[in-house]
């Protein structure tokens, strides 16, 4: 439906205004903050994406996945027979049959996530692309993690763009798919906007911020344009598209914003994991430290949390 990106106009001034707002949101304090951040805990897709990643580091990480917050902490709150984890892990496809193994051994159901589609840079013939997909699915990967071309935004092939995405759903199969935009690499809301809408209308279960190896990442002006596309294609269609930013959040400040700014744009019922994502790699070591010091009164030194 071209005709309903064909006009589209983004007030930046207004959003980048209502950005420094979010910013600037008083956090929650006491109970009302651990509860904020064990719900940030569910939502997170634990990721390791690195050249070194080993089955032994992808064991740990799955280790990590399945016991989040040290026990006695949730004991500490009365959550420890909650069944906290974190919402997958993401890997590498290489590395997709290491998660899959470790967290069966560990007794759960945690999902396992990859990337694919030619991840981060996207320039990679559709065939490779496609190819990719189907073994991440094939080794076991429950959530496909797609990068889009950004070629076909930067030069408004939106029907290029469309086919592209069409085709990655097809090849997804059963397992639900992301579609990362890099929106840092788009050249402007209006871009991220228009792509929001297509990589929606193509099938996409997620629309994603970042690859988290951009310049820029996920920032609040994109989040607030990509909820307001998930907004407008609810409203149209009735279909519920989940929402994951990704790169650079790092704190369990950033993460509790995040978390209220879906709730403010989307509504409560998007806060679950199968409607929110946070991609991160060092966010839970800030949430259990948090935590440790809500239930001690004191920061962990280095030892407390040897698994974060």
């Amino acid at each position: 439906e071209l005709g309903w990106i064909s006009k589209v106009y983004v007030n930046r001034p207004e959003v980048v205004r209502h950005a420094e707002q979010i910013k600037k949101w008083r956090t929650v304090k006491g109970n009302w903050q651990a509860a904020w951040l064990l719900k940030a805990v569910t939502c997170i897709d634990l990721t390791t994406l690195s050249g070194d990643d080993t089955p032994s580091s992808v064991h740990r990480l799955c280790f990590k996945a399945k016991h989040p917050i040290r026990e006695d902490l949730l004991k500490a709150l009365d959550m420890h027979d909650k069944g906290i984890t974190v919402g997958a892990v993401c890997v590498y496809p290489a590395r997709v049959t290491d998660a899959v193994n470790a967290l069966k051994a560990a007794g759960c159901n945690i999902p396992v996530a990859s990337v694919a589609a030619g991840f981060p840079s996207g320039q990679t013939p559709l065939e490779i692309k496609l190819a990719e997909i189907k073994l991440a699915v094939q080794y076991g990967a429950r959530e496909i993690d797609i990068v889009i071309s950004r070629t076909l935004v930067l030069t408004g092939q939106w029907e290029g763009l469309y086919e592209e995405i069409r085709q990655c759903r097809e090849a997804c199969g059963e397992a639900n798919m992301k579609t990362i935009l890099s929106t840092g690499e788009l050249g402007s809301l209006a871009n991220v906007y228009k792509a929001s809408m297509i990589a929606m209308m193509a099938g996409s279960d997620f629309i994603k911020t970042s690859t988290g190896k951009e310049v820029e990442n996920a920032t609040f002006p994109v989040g607030v344009v990509m909820m307001r596309a998930i907004k407008e294609f609810y409203w149209q269609t009735g279909y519920k598209v989940g929402f994951k930013p990704a790169g650079g959040i790092r704190t369990a400040k950033e993460a509790i914003t995040w978390l209220m700014l879906v709730k403010e744009e989307l509504g409560v019922e998007w806060l679950t994991p199968e409607l929110f994502r946070l991609g991160a790699s060092s966010l839970l070591e800030d949430i259990e430290k948090q935590i440790f010091y809500h239930v001690t009164g004191s920061y962990p030194l280095q030892h407390d949390l040897a698994m974060a």
